[in-house]
């Protein structure tokens, strides 16, 4: 018998290959937003940082000038210094809403993380299953498709020793019918 099913059996692990390709490229897709957030979220301390140095050089900045203003003009010490004391407390207001602020936005996007983790991991879940079932029916149906070309092929295989058998029963009633007239 022929070999009909190598074709159909590629052909079905072709689409079995194609289905998990699939399924991992969704996969990492969904990851995707995750791996940012949670780069973002790394980065929160350096950009809190970075922005807390800025502002502490301007406190400091403002500190020498009034440093300047007190050694360049005499008697100005005293309502330099209550102006320090102001621009201090208020420096020193700005870096707890600093804070406050880089603490409550880390808060908030490490639960939106969260959320998003549950969400993508039920997907992923949900996504396997339903792959996993798309096989299980493919190989169900590839099951069936070699059954019925093995059938096929076995009819095909008959019908041709058939028809060997007719060829061979014309030749021979040609060979008795050309031996009869040579008689």
């Amino acid at each position: 018998m022929a070999d009909y099913t190598s074709p159909l059996e590629t052909t079905f692990e072709l689409q079995r290959k194609s289905l998990e390709q699939g399924q991992q490229a969704l996969e990492q897709t969904i990851d995707f937003p995750n791996r940012i957030g949670e780069a973002t979220v790394d980065s929160l301390d350096s950009q809190e940082s970075v922005q807390r140095s800025i502002v502490e050089l301007q406190q400091e900045t403002f500190h020498s000038v009034l440093d300047a203003l007190e050694e360049g003009i005499p008697g100005v010490e005293t309502p330099t210094e209550d102006v320090r004391e102001l621009v201090d407390d208020q420096y020193d207001a700005f870096f707890e809403n600093h804070e406050e602020l880089f603490a409550n936005l880390e808060t908030s996007l490490e639960e939106s993380l969260d959320a998003y983790d549950e969400m993508s991991e039920e997907s992923i879940e949900a996504l396997e299953e339903l792959v996993d079932a798309l096989v299980e029916a493919q190989e169900e149906l590839e099951d069936q498709s070699l059954e019925a070309t093995e059938q096929v092929g076995d009819q095909i295989d008959d019908l041709q020793a058939q028809l060997e058998d007719l060829q061979a029963q014309v030749q021979d009633v040609t060979e008795d019918a050309a031996d009869s007239v040579e008689v």
